[in-house]
Parts: structure tokens; sequence; C-alpha cells
């Protein structure tokens, strides 16, 4: 699983950052970026809950 965030539609809520802090963070544009492209499988829970928990849908998986 590979998380990818599209910056284009991020609005930098940071409910992926507190979900997933292992996965994601936000940067000092303030929108979220991806900082483990390779999780470990114990992520993809969190991560798949941050599909769901985004906003604007800027999160998916690859």
């Amino acid at each position: 699983m590979k998380p990818v965030v599209d910056r284009d539609l991020c609005i930098g809520c940071g409910l992926c950052e507190q979900a997933a802090p292992e996965v994601f963070r936000l940067s000092e544009d303030g929108l979220a970026y991806v900082i483990a492209d390779d999780p470990p499988a114990e992520a993809y829970p969190d991560i798949e809950g941050c599909v769901e928990l985004c906003p604007v849908s800027a999160i998916g998986v690859g």
C-alpha cells in the first residue's frame, strides 16, 4: 500500500497527521505530505481511515 496526497486538493486540515503521524505530516506551506512511502502493514488501518476522514478526498492509496 502506497499512500498518496493530492496537494492540489489538500486544505491542510491536519486530520491525516493526527490519525497517522507515522505516515503523514503537514509541511511548512500547511499542506499534507507522505513521510512513509512504504509504510509497515500495521499502519494500513490508519491509512485507510485517513482516506475516509479526509474532507476533500485528497488522500488515496496506490
